[in-house]
């Protein structure tokens, strides 16, 4: 007997049951993509992407007589391709809280925190497979919203070219926003470890706030609404072109940025520090 257990534990590789960054990220990779309701939210956020945008961009030659010259002006038809954007990072960012508190809810939390003692890596890896994933399809839907709306607005010659300038730039912004929305709404499950809780803050965030910043004072509400992570992601791909009081792309992203690392960092403190 004690032969044949010598004989196995050679066989086995040294490294058998060793944890690892790649196993980490392929264990969660399983886990995102095996669940159901995980493919009908990223399918419904490319439908959203391009569907708002399409149906917004179809309306517009129809309105053309109503239109002042300057709303004429002020017409930007990428912003109008990409307007579906906003409820696409709603359903993203509810999917991101989702991927961290579902696990909460079943107790399979305790089971990948038994396997991956460290707590840490498990945080990591879930925001990589998450980012690369939303990343990846939101930067793909933002493409061909753009596509499918100039299309539908090239019969009375107000569309643009991809190759107009600030055009790339308003693509790859959507993509991040969209991106560093959901990666928010990860760092809100694995606070809060409460679906409910979780789902109520992100879209309390992202949709509530902004709304009661501007019931303020305008000496307050117009200078704290442009920091506001929702308007800061706006900011990305929106045009801002004679608006006062609105970040650049840039400042846009480096906003977002910062509360993504806030909540992500604060997140990261409280797993490291509280059981599960």
């Amino acid at each position: 007997m004690n032969t044949t257990i010598q004989t196995a534990s050679e066989t086995l590789p040294q490294d058998g049951l060793k944890v690892t960054p790649r196993r980490v990220i392929a264990s969660e990779w399983t886990k995102f993509h095996t669940v159901r309701s995980t493919t009908w939210t990223l399918l419904i956020a490319v439908i959203l992407t391009v569907g708002v945008g399409a149906l917004i961009a179809a309306t517009i030659p129809g309105q053309l007589d109503s239109m002042s010259a300057a709303d004429l002006a002020a017409f930007d038809a990428t912003d109008t391709s990409l307007s579906g954007v906003v409820f696409a990072q709603l359903a993203l960012g509810i999917l991101g809280v989702l991927f961290v508190s579902a696990e909460y809810s079943t107790g399979m939390i305790r089971s990948t925190l038994t396997v991956i003692p460290r707590r840490l890596p498990m945080l990591w890896a879930k925001l990589v497979v998450f980012a690369i994933v939303t990343f990846v399809l939101t930067l793909t839907a933002a493409l061909v919203a753009f596509l499918l709306g100039q299309a539908l607005l090239s019969s009375d010659n107000l569309d643009v070219a991809l190759s107009a300038p600030g055009t790339p730039g308003k693509i790859l912004g959507a993509a991040l926003y969209v991106t560093l929305a959901g990666m928010i709404g990860v760092a809100v499950g694995s606070l809060l470890r409460n679906t409910a809780a979780g789902i109520s803050t992100y879209v309390g965030v992202f949709m509530v706030v902004p709304l009661v910043a501007q019931a303020l004072p305008a000496t307050i509400g117009d200078h704290l609404i442009q920091y506001l992570p929702s308007n800061a992601g706006a900011a990305m791909f929106s045009g801002t072109d004679g608006i006062t009081n609105v970040l650049t792309p840039l400042n846009g992203f480096l906003v977002l940025a910062a509360f993504t690392a806030v909540l992500v960092g604060t997140a990261a403190w409280r797993l490291k520090t509280r059981d599960a």
